[in-house]
């Protein structure tokens, strides 16, 4: 079935304010070829309909007759009833095969169902049913489309938090019945090309028009989890080094690179027939951080005005506000391709001692604040970040902005892979432990000393650290405190690798307490899960963590945080009470304010815990093991974001 291509900015405004009319059934068939002429002629990108496409199979009797058309091109119908909107159900009933050919007894044709222009068509084969067999029939109470736009996802392209989010969260959503897309760039430095082996080539590729030039990407796709997978495919993409710089800093072209990320995402749901139909303009774009910022402003400046994404809705979900995508001058604007009038979505002026020179007027481009301003709802990664980004210590910049938008501003606390981080199953581990048998523990914990050299004693507390070796993970503090901490009765561990001095310094000091310190310069996911298993107390003196996912693992493998009380770790640490109304309540120790001092008295206060009341600490690993850290406990409460953002107006000038 072709689908016509329906690019940003397709009509002119005169015909975009143009009144609407009821369509004569005896004429539409000569206005529709007209419309989409139109729309093909004034299409900002040029879309090519080179390559096969995919096409369900359907006897004549049974073909979907009217080519599916965005809402705004398609004859009004006479008015219907009154109806509750609701997307597709997951699993659609399969058609019946009938004339098609003779097939062998056991293959079964593709379900296909379709609804309204303006709202979504899932495809459903045996492969996906038998999946479904496994995992419970849509608990969500209405579902949707839902596209997320990313500049990393595990386990294709991962640097941080980030990448983790954007891998589990789109599968806990479609695992929930929504109809999921995951839009990123394929990235191919050599070390990554296996990650997209299964991707194959859609097709399709469109040429956006930026930057003073025609630029061509093409589609991959990968349908995996149920989710679709489309990486975006320039050479801008294929270099040596990491996914945003290399050894000589972050790439220069990054904000051409994330424009063409932006643009390509707004196009594929409108041109790709993913399972044999497109998403089409009834979507919620899930915009993930400054990569991902300049989606909400294409949908307000280049897509509304024309008809086209009337009915969609963006999330902006920021994950770290301290990075804001404020790349180039504000010269480099009109490269954008946006309206002149929109510049001041993105207008950015850096205060005067951020500036490189006396003649340094600091105007630039903040994609990240474009975002802000045009998102319809916007989410952190905890509810303590979310106020955090309000005031002048946390907002980067943007906090009287984000206060301005507090009515639409929430917060919601990343969830966990329990595949791959549980104790019970964790291959990682030489021995499985469970809430209700925590023998496996002391094995594993016996286990990593013997691993790191360590005297094996259970009577010692194992206290851990697991991070980047940088001021904003709180190492100064650690080196600060380890002189006092080392007069215990105690042994410590870190794992992790940066700042060049910090790792000095981590291997003068397990010279000097060879019975009590080890530090591994570096970083190992096995050995990740070892110390975060094999450890009583995990460590994490951040100065700021709009989320932390460690403080979770620690809590899912009865390890004990003690945390500065800031953002997510605020939020997911509860301060052990032995005292509370029903009795002992808390997981771990939150300190406040960040001083040596108070981080000191936070471990000692645990060590003496852990020494001295047994059946409390006992307690304390039980209570954080039986939390609900899933993504499926996360995916419930971003589906009420968007029940809200649907209840609201899209985002106009």
């Amino acid at each position: 079935m072709a689908t016509p291509g329906v690019g940003a900015a397709c009509l002119a405004p005169s015909a975009a304010a143009a009144p609407r009319r009821r369509a004569d059934p005896a004429r539409s068939s000569y206005a529709r070829p007209r419309l989409l002429q139109l729309v093909r002629r004034r299409c900002v990108a040029e879309l090519s309909r080179e390559g096969p496409v995919s096409r369900p199979l359907h006897s004549p009797a049974q073909q979907l007759a009217p080519p599916v058309v965005p809402g705004f091109l398609a004859p009004p119908a006479p008015a219907p009833a009154p109806a509750p909107a609701q997307a597709p159900a997951p699993t659609p009933t399969t058609v019946p095969d009938a004339g098609v050919g003779e097939l062998e007894p056991q293959l079964q044709l593709q379900g296909i169902e379709e609804d309204s222009v303006d709202r979504t068509v899932v495809v459903v084969s045996e492969q996906d049913s038998e999946s479904m067999d496994a995992k419970e029939q849509s608990p969500a109470k209405v579902t949707r489309s839902i596209v997320f736009v990313t500049g990393e996802a595990a386990p294709y392209a991962k640097s941080g938090g980030l990448g983790d989010v954007c891998g589990s969260l789109p599968i806990a959503l479609a695992d929930r019945g929504h109809r999921v897309m995951v839009v990123m760039p394929r990235y191919l430095n050599g070390s990554s090309d296996k990650n997209y082996a299964k991707a194959f080539y859609t097709g399709k590729h469109i040429k956006i028009p930026c930057f003073g030039g025609s630029h061509e990407v093409t589609f991959f796709h990968e349908y995996r989890d149920s989710v679709d997978w489309v990486f975006i495919d320039h050479p801008s993409y294929h270099r040596p080094g990491s996914l945003y710089g290399d050894n000589f800093g972050a790439f220069g072209d990054n904000q051409f690179r994330y424009t063409l990320l932006c643009y390509a995402a707004c196009e594929a749901p409108l041109i790709l027939e993913l399972g044999g139909y497109i998403y089409g303009q009834n979507c919620m774009f899930v915009v993930n951080d400054w990569h991902a910022s300049l989606v909400p402003v294409l949908l307000a400046a280049k897509y509304r005005p024309y008809g086209v994404y009337r009915d969609s809705r963006s999330t902006l979900v920021i994950h770290n506000l301290a990075h804001q995508g404020v790349w180039e001058p504000a010269s480099t604007y009109p490269d954008l391709g946006l309206p002149p009038e929109w510049y001041g979505a993105l207008e950015w002026v850096f205060p005067e001692w951020a500036r490189r020179h006396a003649l340094d007027k600091g105007e630039a481009v903040n994609f990240l604040k474009g975002a802000v301003v045009t998102a319809d709802r916007i989410v952190t990664v905890s509810q303590g970040y979310s106020w955090e980004v309000t005031t002048a210590e946390g907002g980067q910049g943007l906090n009287e902005l984000l206060s301005s938008r507090k009515s639409v501003l929430n917060g919601i606390v990343n969830g966990i892979d329990i595949n791959d981080w549980n104790p019970t199953t964790d291959k990682c581990l030489p021995y499985h432990y469970s809430v209700d048998d925590l023998s496996g523990k002391a094995k594993c914990k016996a286990e990593l000393q013997k691993e790191l050299g360590l005297p094996v004693r259970a009577d010692v507390p194992l206290i851990g650290f697991i991070g980047r070796l940088d001021y904003q993970k709180g190492i100064d503090l650690i080196k600060m405190a380890i002189p006092d901490l080392m007069r215990e009765d105690v042994q410590f561990v870190m794992l992790g690798s940066g700042d060049p001095v910090f790792e000095g310094w981590m291997r003068s000091t397990e010279s000097s307490y060879k019975d009590k310190f080890r530090g591994w310069v570096g970083f190992s996911v096995p050995v990740s899960h070892r110390i975060t298993a094999g450890c009583d107390i995990l460590l994490m003196p951040s100065r700021f963590e709009p989320c932390g996912l460690n403080q979770l693992y620690a809590m899912q493998y009865g390890t004990v945080p003690v945390v500065h009380g800031t953002g997510g770790l605020r939020d997911t640490v509860e301060t052990f009470n032995p005292f509370g109304e029903k009795g002992e309540e808390g997981t771990g120790w939150a300190f406040s304010p960040l001083t040596v001092e108070k981080m000191l008295w936070a471990l000692r206060t645990a060590i003496s815990t852990y020494r001295e009341h047994k059946p409390s600490w006992e307690g304390l690993m039980k209570r954080g093991m039986s939390k609900d850290h899933t993504w499926d406990h996360a995916a419930k409460q971003y589906e009420q974001i968007f029940e809200w953002a649907f209840v609201d107006q899209p985002y106009v000038m």
